[in-house]
């Protein structure tokens, strides 16, 4: 937190009191009783905000504003659809003709960060994009909305203050005390596609039930293909539900699905590869929410690069996507062989065109059953294909800054789509 003190003119402020200085310098020197009426009328004006405004920041030394983003925060690919941040002050007294605004400064990452530690630039190589948002509060209410959003995902972090502005721009006077802000923004969701997750391909994990000396058995809901001499009818009459009883050395089996993501790619990344990375995680996310609402057992066994996830319950999902979010490229590695054991089972790998280790890797697993999830480019032999399209003039529409190597293109790496069954993203970036 840092205290803001002082007086500051705006920059039409300053030209207006020096304007209005120099023509009562010359009207005094021409003896010009009107322009000098005038002139000293308006400077007596200039001094009477800048003192009322100075009388406020007596009532606001202290404050620190409250600012909180909508969670999960999500970006938006079509277009900037501004997300609504709500800022709130405590109630305070502001003088006429004074409004109090919440002014938000940061950088937004959207390379995500190497360490996974929430800090900034120094672990990505980059300096991020310059934020910058604005807002004012009304006279009657402590509470106002800030438009600001990001195109992609990726990790923004923050500074929130208040000035005390007068109607007229004049003045800003830096008040209270500024309040930091850290949040991932979470990829914008990408379309549906048809597919069939069979329950039967993930590996199965045979888990044994614990239970105590006292308690040999636990009680569940009947289900189709238990056997009629485990059901407890003396509690299923009771609450007029058939009620089997497990034993608890019975061994029932999770269906785990084996899912890679592949975010090898360049260091220094261009905006397109970023939409690229970016693509493969919404596919990724859209993935396990549709596989978990299709079968809430299923656990997931998440593989990254030099990360691994286990992933059963919705909320351990909720707080990998959002781990996900600030998840960078990382530099293509030497992968370990498998046994032929683990080849029996089916894995789903996602990637994108910047995997230059990815051809290796599928002629490493060919002899399994494989679902491929890539994103590439569209180029002209592929606009019949649906496109992701991430354009750059959002940026300044949702609060930050392009940055300007963005703007000078660099070819993208196309990898090839294996035969078998590969689903296809493509994107693409303009201005």
């Amino acid at each position: 937190m840092k205290k803001h003190r002082g007086m500051v003119f705006t920059v039409p402020g300053l030209i207006l009191f020096v304007i209005t200085l120099v023509i009562l310098i010359r009207s005094l020197s021409a003896r010009n009783v009107y322009e000098i009426f005038l002139s000293a009328l308006a400077l007596l004006f200039i001094g009477a905000m800048g003192i009322a405004g100075r009388f406020a920041l007596r009532r606001l030394t202290g404050i620190e504003p409250l600012w909180k983003a909508p969670h999960p925060l999500s970006a938006s690919s079509a277009g900037y659809a501004t997300a609504e941040w709500r800022i709130t002050c405590p109630a305070v007294k502001i003088p006429l003709f004074f409004r109090l605004h919440f002014l938000a400064r940061g950088r937004f990452f959207p390379e995500g960060i190497q360490n996974h530690n929430g800090t900034g630039s120094k672990e990505t190589g980059f300096h991020g994009c310059a934020v910058f948002a604005e807002t004012s509060f009304s006279r009657k209410s402590n509470s106002a909305n800030l438009h600001l959003s990001f195109p992609l995902g990726g990790f923004f972090r923050g500074d929130g203050s208040f000035r005390l502005r007068d109607i007229f721009g004049i003045f800003s006077f830096y008040c209270g005390v500024s309040s930091g802000q850290t949040v991932k923004i979470q990829s914008a969701p990408c379309g549906t596609k048809a597919i069939r997750i069979n329950a039967l391909s993930g590996a199965e994990d045979k888990r044994n039930k614990s239970s105590s000396d006292e308690e040999r058995y636990y009680m569940r809901e009947y289900a189709p293909g238990d056997r009629l001499r485990d059901i407890n009818w003396k509690s299923s009459g009771r609450i007029d539900t058939l009620i089997t009883r497990i034993s608890p050395e019975t061994q029932e089996k999770v269906t785990r699905i084996e899912v890679y993501f592949r975010n090898y790619g360049p260091a220094r990344a261009s905006i397109r590869e970023l939409w690229l990375l970016d693509r493969a995680k919404a596919r990724l996310a859209w993935f396990m929410r549709s596989v978990k609402d299709e079968n809430s057992s299923f656990v997931f066994d998440v593989s990254a690069a030099g990360r691994n996830w286990e992933l059963g319950s919705n909320d351990e999902i909720d707080a990998f996507l959002e781990e996900l979010a600030a998840i960078p490229f990382s530099k293509a590695a030497n992968e370990s062989s498998i046994d032929s054991e683990n080849q029996k089972n089916e894995i789903y790998v996602f990637s994108t065109a910047c995997d230059t280790g990815l051809n290796s890797f599928l002629i490493s697993r060919q002899t399994q059953a494989l679902t491929l999830f890539i994103v590439r480019e569209r180029t002209k032999s592929d606009m019949q294909h649906e496109c992701d399209c991430l354009r750059l003039r959002d940026f300044p529409g949702g609060g930050s800054l392009p940055m300007p190597q963005w703007f000078f293109n660099r070819k993208a790496l196309a990898a090839s789509a294996p035969s078998g069954r590969a689903i296809i993203d493509y994107a693409e970036t303009r201005l």
